[in-house]
Order: C-alpha cells, then structure tokens, then sequence
C-alpha cells in the first residue's frame, strides 16, 4: 500500500513500478534473439546465472543481508527459483533456439495470467471478480491482436513451440508458489540462493544435452549483460516487489502487456513492423489490464 506521508520520489517509483517492469521484461525475448545465434540456450543461462550470482556475493556480504531462518524456507526458494528462471527461461530460451518467434513465444507465455487467476482463487484465496475476468479474457484477445500477422504466416514448428508452452505452465507455477511461499523472502539473499540454483541446473543440463559452443561476439556480450543486469537483477526484483505488495491474478495481468511492448522493442531494433491490427491489440491489452487492476488502485494497492 502506497503510504500518503512517503516522500514524492518513492511515491512515484512505486506507482511507475509495473510499468517499469513489464518494459524490462519484455526485453528478456529480445535479449534471446540477440544472444542464441552464437551460443546454446542452456549454456547461455548457465553463464547468465553463474555472473548473476557473483554479482550478489558482495551485494550480500557487505549489506548485512538477513538470510533464511528455516530449512524450509530455503527448499522453498529454490524451488521457486526453479519454477521461475530453469523453468520458464529455459524453455523460453529452448523454444527460440528451435526457431519460434519472440513474438509468438511471448505470446503463449502471455496467456499466464488467465491460468493464475484461475487457480489463484483457489490457490491463495484471493477474490477474481467479474471485472478481473472480463479484463483479463480483453487481455488475452489483446496478444493476439498484437501477433496476428505472425501467426497467420506460421512461423516457428510444433515442436519448437511446445517448449514455449512447458514455460508457460513453468511461469505460472512458479507465480504462485512464489506468492504462496516466498513473499517475505529477503531480495537480496533470496536472489542469491535462486541464481545459485538455476546456474547448477543449467550447468548440468548444458553439459548434459549440449556441446559448449560459443562464438564470441559483440551481440552475445551485449545480450549477456543486458540479461543479467536488466532481467536477473532487474525485472527479477521487481517482480517479487510487486508479488510481495499486490494479488497473484493483478501482478500476472502486467505479463499481457508483454508480447505487445516486445513488438515495440522489435520495430525500433530489428525494424519489424507494426501493423494496423498489432496497434488495436495493444490498446486492447492495455483496457484488460486497467480493468485488472481498477479495484487495487481505487483502494490504494502500488
């Protein structure tokens, strides 16, 4: 809840926040386009997580950061951590690598929010109205708008795109389990220990399933260290800011308005166009999540 008496930057901040992140995470796609051209996905996020977690050593170590007190709490983290970066990244990453679209893999993994607000009321408890459907069904019809053209042209294969829905299931979960479990996790520390995890999990599976390749280049930096400064440490933490301070079903609303920002991403970088269907779309998108998330402001939520 928004405090009137906090100062006017933070008030601020914290009313830009989900703007702000579904602008960061949308660029996660982007970032594997970039990359995956020289680099296999598991590898990449196995070196992705490995500096993430170097990052934190000194974040953690010269901050005083309070860990964990229970042994569950850590199972629950990693699990978490699991479900969110080796789950939905991976086959996120794996899904691009096989050739489906950023578009069209943002646009499966769009369709989260309709399966957390169905099990979020049974799950959590928490209330989803009538108006919190019919926005989050505007939501859903609003990513298709936006990637119509795409699908018309079929681009990508089954079985690329399977992967993209293994995510989606993977991104849900773990919306909810961590929501139900890791809501008072400290950011610090609790990154820590998920960046930990996904960086084993991804240096094993690499290891396992893939050769090592790498081609060095410009692109691969850049996209390596926009995705662990921007996303890991980035977007990650936004996200478990707004899980901590908002409704599962309201926060998973702010992920349809991803595929139709990564479009906008993907006309000034890669000059793929816009069309007249994909603009409808995004204002479409835009009405589902106001109406989401009408209720949350009106009684002061971020």
């Amino acid at each position: 809840m928004i405090n009137s008496a906090a100062p006017l930057h933070e008030t601020l901040f914290l009313k830009a926040m989900p703007f702000i992140f579904v602008f960061l995470w949308s660029t996660g796609f982007i970032g594997a386009k970039l990359g995956l051209p020289y680099i296999e996905p598991l590898n990449f996020l196995a070196i992705r997580f490995g500096i993430g977690f170097l990052l934190m050593v000194p974040v953690v170590l010269f901050t005083r950061t309070h860990w964990p007190a229970r042994g569950q709490d850590y199972f629950h983290i990693s699990v978490g951590g699991l479900l969110m970066h080796g789950g939905y990244l991976g086959f996120v990453f794996l899904s691009i690598s096989y050739g489906t679209p950023a578009g069209i893999s943002a646009l499966i993994v769009g369709i989260q929010p309709l399966i957390v607000a169905a099990l979020a009321g049974f799950l959590l408890k928490e209330d989803v109205s009538l108006q919190k459907w019919i926005g989050l069904l505007l939501g859903l019809a609003g990513v298709f708008l936006v990637v119509f053209n795409k699908l018309a042209l079929g681009e990508g294969t089954y079985f690329a795109m399977s992967f993209s829905f293994i995510a989606l299931f993977c991104i849900a979960a773990g919306t909810l389990y961590q929501k139900r479990f890791c809501s008072n996790m400290n950011i610090k520390s609790g990154n820590m220990i998920q960046f930990a995890v996904a960086g084993v999990y991804f240096f094993i599976t690499s290891q396992i399933f893939e050769t090592g390749r790498i081609v060095w280049s410009g692109e691969l930096i850049f996209a390596l260290l926009w995705l662990v400064f921007v996303l890991s440490l980035g977007a990650m933490t936004l996200l478990y800011l707004l899980l901590r301070s908002g409704a599962a079903a309201n926060v998973s609303s702010l992920f349809y308005l991803t595929p139709p920002c990564t479009a906008v991403v993907a006309y000034f970088l890669f000059d793929e166009q816009l069309g007249f269907l994909s603009l409808i779309g995004m204002a479409v998108a835009a009405v589902g999540v106001a109406l989401v998330n009408y209720q949350r402001k009106k009684t002061g939520g971020v």
